[in-house]
């Protein structure tokens, strides 16, 4: 759910300075520090392909046999493959804004944010500040959604087994959206959560284990029926009505667009690598090999799960019940979906509450309720400072978030929705305006002419993918009632 479960977690290796403040040592010329007075960066091509591969291959890898199975053996692989090279190739042009001006000795932007602010200001800083918070707000709720029904398909799991196919074992979602939510409660009081350095490690093995299972399991399923299941076409009308099939294959568009979604955080992965050569040719190589890598296991994921299961692949590809055995292997796949789901929701969301508490604070500066800090004593741990309004404000907010959940429970329809709301303004439209701002690309030239109609191009694309995505909670809520749904 990148992409729901999203392997954002990694994203706590990379500092956000937007939000936290970085200690600046004062350039002395030294060889340990580096042109804008910090330690000197060491990474390189195969560490920021490392960076890259843990933060996209996620839970959006889940739902890539159901996109798949929508579009069918031609278009499905083949859409796989553009938004692939789509992604690469504006992330190239990213990757050129990350100096403002000269390439090797301009101004280093530290942020997605900054690489905003320095090429385009104005007014489209507020508008890419919105897009990308309402986007944080999404995966939280999708985050929510995914964890519950990893949680109900461990319970069901279980419950099978343990009756031997006989009961349906119809599970009710809701108790476990409330549990991780209460858990998500008490992390977010954690200050710089997100920032724990054995967070993305884990995050990375929770990812990979799930990921790794689900393949594995696909391909077992495809040994097991000795055929390759699936037609040319996808999902037949017929099995759905051609409208039908219309505004799936739209929301598989964004399904598909949700697990590239990385754009985000590229920025502050360029600030790790090291330089010479200029970081923007060190990380067009970190593209092309991560990339590569992320496609390459997505067919594998996608097709395997389609070759599977056909017409009737299942939205999650391990919590659908296309698998019930090993049922011990599923239920560890789905504990990983849940305990990587617990810190990627903080590190996507610790950001955005760090952003809400300055501006309130900065607002209101005499504020007690604000600005004050409560000590509480912890044996063996010294002093917790309890901030009265990072209580009310953070737990405001995940018990929003987990409110919507209950009322919206649709993993495919929430991913797609978020994929498609995402790609365009923060993987095409930003990377492509900075690029011509940056480069000073005359307008009406050839190049700024094909800029411009890949930018519109995969604005269509996303409306299409987002029009699919409400067209499928629209038909999902017709026939549900809010708080009241069982798997």
């Amino acid at each position: 759910m990148k992409k729901m479960v999203d392997n954002t977690a990694t994203k706590n290796q990379l500092p956000h300075h937007q939000v936290f403040d970085i200690d600046v040592i004062p350039h002395s010329g030294s060889k340990c520090i580096d042109d804008d007075g910090r330690l000197k960066r060491t990474g390189t091509v195969w560490t920021a392909s490392a960076h890259i591969i843990t933060a996209v291959i996620g839970s959006g890898v889940l739902s890539l046999a159901w996109a798949t199975a929508q579009l069918g053996w031609v278009a499905g692989p083949t859409v796989m493959f553009l938004f692939s090279f789509v992604t690469y190739y504006t992330s190239t042009l990213l990757s050129a804004c990350y100096r403002s001006g000269d390439p090797v000795n301009g101004k280093r932007n530290y942020t997605y944010m900054d690489a905003v602010r320095s090429n385009l200001g104005g007014s489209k800083v507020k508008i890419c500040g919105l897009v990308q918070y309402l986007n944080l707000f999404g995966v939280a709720i999708g985050y929510t959604i995914a964890s519950s029904i990893s949680m109900v398909a461990i319970k069901r799991s279980n419950c099978f087994h343990s009756s031997d196919d006989k009961d349906p074992c119809h599970v009710n979602s809701n108790p476990y959206m409330i549990a991780f939510g209460i858990v998500q409660i008490i992390f977010s009081q954690i200050p710089d959560f997100d920032q724990l350095w054995w967070l993305s490690i884990v995050a990375a093995v929770m990812s990979f284990t799930y990921s790794t299972i689900g393949l594995a399991l696909g391909i077992a399923k495809v040994a097991e029926n000795g055929k390759i299941s699936g037609s040319l076409t996808g999902i037949s009308i017929g099995a759905v009505s051609q409208t039908q099939k219309i505004w799936l294959s739209f929301q598989a568009l964004g399904d598909i667009a949700f697990a590239y979604s990385y754009s985000l955080i590229l920025i502050e992965i360029q600030d790790t690598i090291k330089s010479p050569p200029a970081e923007s040719k060190t990380m067009k190589k970190a593209t092309l090999v991560s990339v590569g890598v992320t496609t390459l296991f997505y067919m594998l994921c996608g097709c395997m799960g389609y070759a599977a299961f056909g017409d009737t692949s299942p939205g999650n590809l391990l919590t659908g019940f296309g698998f019930y055995n090993p049922f011990w292997l599923l239920d560890i796949a789905n504990a990983a979906i849940v305990i990587h789901l617990v810190g990627a929701y903080q590190v996507y969301c610790q950001p955005l509450f760090a952003f809400i508490e300055k501006e309130a604070a900065n607002r209101f500066p005499d504020s007690d309720f604000l600005t004050k800090d409560i000590k509480i004593p912890i044996p063996g741990y010294g002093h917790y400072k309890l901030n009265r309004f990072r209580l009310v404000w953070r737990s405001i907010f995940v018990v929003a978030t987990t409110v919507i959940s209950m009322l919206l429970p649709f993993f495919n329809d929430v991913v797609g929705l978020l994929g498609a709301l995402g790609f365009w303004p923060l993987t095409v439209y930003f990377p492509v305006e900075m690029y011509i701002a940056q480069k000073k690309i005359p307008k009406w030239s050839t190049r700024w002419l094909c800029l411009q109609i890949l930018s519109v191009a995969c604005l269509i694309i996303s409306i299409a993918a987002a029009a699919g995505s409400i067209a499928g909670v629209v038909i999902d809520l017709k026939s549900y009632k809010p708080f009241a749904t069982s798997y």
